[in-house]
Formats: C-alpha cells, sequence, structure tokens
C-alpha cells in the first residue's frame, strides 16, 4: 500500500513538479484551487502509473481549506503555495499585502493543523515547508514576501522542536531563484533553477531513514546571472 503525500500548490511551479517526481512511489493527494489543472496532473499522474486525488479549495479561505481536509490522512505534507507581488512597499496594496499573507504563512497553519494531529497519534509524519532563500535575507520590493519566508522558518523551527519527540519530522527547503510564474521572467529565466531541482531535494528528504532529521536544505542556481 502507497504512502500518501499532500502539497499544497500542487497544480503548478514547484508543486506539480514535487507531484510528477513523487507520484511512481506515493499516493498524491493535490490541493490548489484551480480544478482545471489539478486534473490535468492527475492525468499526467495515472499516465506514470500513479494515483492522485484532487482536492479544489482557495488557501485563503480558512473554512474552504477545513472542508477539504476534513477526514484527509497523509504520511507527508509538502506546504509548497506560495504567492509574490514584488514591488516597493510604498506601492504594494492591502489586497496584495494580505493575500501574501494568507497564502504564505496563514494557509501553511490552516493545512498543518488539520493533518498534523494524525501524524503525532500514529507516531510517524513528515512535514516539508518550502520556504525560499528569502527567508534568512531581503531584496528590494521583498517587504512583505521576505517577511512571511522569514515567519515560514520560525514557525518550522518551533514546530520540528515540538514534535520531533513524537516521531514526526519537519523540514524545510529553501530555494533560491525557481524559473516559475512565480518569479520575475518566470519559467523563461534560463539560469534559474528548474522546479524539479527543488522536487528533487524533497524526494530526498523524505529518503532518508527514519532516524535521521536534516531541518533545513538550501538549494542555489550553479551559475546564477551576474549583474553588469
Amino acid at each position: 500500500m502507497r504512502s500518501t503525500v499532500l502539497i499544497t500548490g500542487a497544480s503548478r511551479g514547484i508543486g506539480r513538479a514535487i507531484a510528477l517526481r513523487l507520484a511512481p512511489a506515493w499516493h498524491v493527494i493535490g490541493l490548489a484551487r484551480s480544478e482545471a489543472e489539478l486534473r490535468t496532473l492527475g492525468e499526467a499522474i495515472a499516465a506514470r502509473g500513479g494515483t492522485f486525488t484532487a482536492l479544489v479549495a482557495d488557501l485563503r479561505d480558512p473554512k474552504a481549506v477545513a472542508l477539504a481536509l476534513e477526514g484527509v490522512a497523509c504520511d507527508v505534507l509538502v506546504n509548497n503555495a506560495g504567492v509574490m507581488f514584488k514591488k516597493p512597499f510604498i506601492d504594494l496594496t492591502p489586497d496584495e499585502w494580505h493575500a501574501m499573507v494568507d497564502v504564505n504563512l496563514n494557509a501553511m497553519y490552516h493545512v498543518t493543523r488539520a493533518v498534523l494531529p494524525g501524524m503525532v497519534h500514529r507516531g510517524q509524519g513528515h512535514v516539508v515547508n518550502v520556504a525560499s532563500i528569502a527567508g534568512r535575507s531581503a531584496f528590494p520590493g521583498g517587504s512583505c514576501y521576505a517577511a512571511t519566508k522569514h515567519a515560514v522558518l520560525g514557525f518550522s523551527e518551533c514546530l520540528m522542536l515540538e514534535v520531533r519527540d513524537a516521531g514526526v519530522k519537519v523540514s524545510v527547503v529553501m530555494p533560491g531563484s525557481v524559473a516559475t510564474e512565480l518569479s520575475p521572467g518566470g519559467s523563461q529565466v534560463a539560469w534559474a533553477l528548474r522546479p524539479d531541482d527543488v522536487a528533487q531535494c524533497v524526494e530526498s528528504l523524505l529518503a532518508l531513514p527514519a532516524h535521521a532529521l536534516v531541518y533545513t536544505v538550501e538549494v542555489r542556481a550553479a551559475r546564477p546571472a551576474r549583474s553588469t
């Protein structure tokens, strides 16, 4: 019987890459708000011989998340969903601010809170939070985005210390620039990491022996672009 992995933001980018990479060995549950993109992901997973369950919900809506995850159990949770509006703070609208906080931070709380008790009860599980190098640094136009990723690191380390004695692991993957729709330039940025690079890091974390915990993994492009 396959173990189950729940991935937020699974419909595109890094989340989709994680789902496709894990699909040969795991039952994948994808949580996102785009039903059409989740359907396409499910077809791609089925073509690889995998199994998939789509959960459609807006991660900014706690009630919708709770309803979608009612009765859902998983062995691994990958909190991947994220949004970014890169612009000077004085140009950042309240809606953009709240969208980043709600998706990048609050959704992680609501999803984790829904499935973590089951992991603790079973005495095993793994929570993998996809953060960013921005979680320990800063950049112009990143006042809110970087703040949310700093918060992800603080949340993750506290949670790791709280649940590891219960047999539950918590890890954080911190990518640099990844060629996805999230980043300026989108998927056409040739020098950036590819989504599957991050997916491979997640796969490696899950392959560790049960007694071993890697808390943070920082992954960067080997040959980043240099300004001239």
